[in-house]
């Protein structure tokens, strides 16, 4: 069974979202994603202080399986990237919701969150998938 955590929102495609006290995101893959890819062995990320609009690719990870690529659940500014990925991307399957983290975006707008799933919605989304 995939781990769901209550206070994260989630994407139709796979993506987490965690709303930091300071009004920044973190985004990450959720562990149903990271199960159904595998051993992960290479992660791309987006340039810091680039502009992510919702949907665009933001990402590319790469599995021992196949490589997918990740996209964006909201729109905003890359504030920060996962450093640790570079060297260790298996922190993304060994620790899918805090060490994994792929990056912090601040977001262009607050109420886009709104359009995410919360944990029941995306458990009912995953069991269809």
């Amino acid at each position: 069974m995939s781990e769901i955590r209550a206070e994260l929102k989630y994407s139709a495609s796979h993506e987490w979202i965690k709303l930091e006290g300071d009004g920044s995101v973190l985004i990450g893959i959720t562990d149903y994603a990271q199960q159904a890819l595998g051993d992960i062995v290479f992660v791309e990320l987006p340039e810091k202080g680039e502009h992510l609009d919702s949907g665009a690719e933001i990402a590319i990870v790469e599995s021992v399986k196949a490589a997918s690529d990740i996209y964006a659940p909201i729109s905003g500014k890359v504030l920060e990237l996962n450093e640790g990925l570079t060297e260790e991307p298996s922190l993304i399957n060994n620790s899918p919701y805090d060490l994994g983290w792929l990056l912090r975006l601040l977001p262009k707008d607050f109420e886009s969150l709104d359009d995410l799933m919360d944990e029941r919605e995306y458990e009912a989304h995953f069991k269809e998938d």
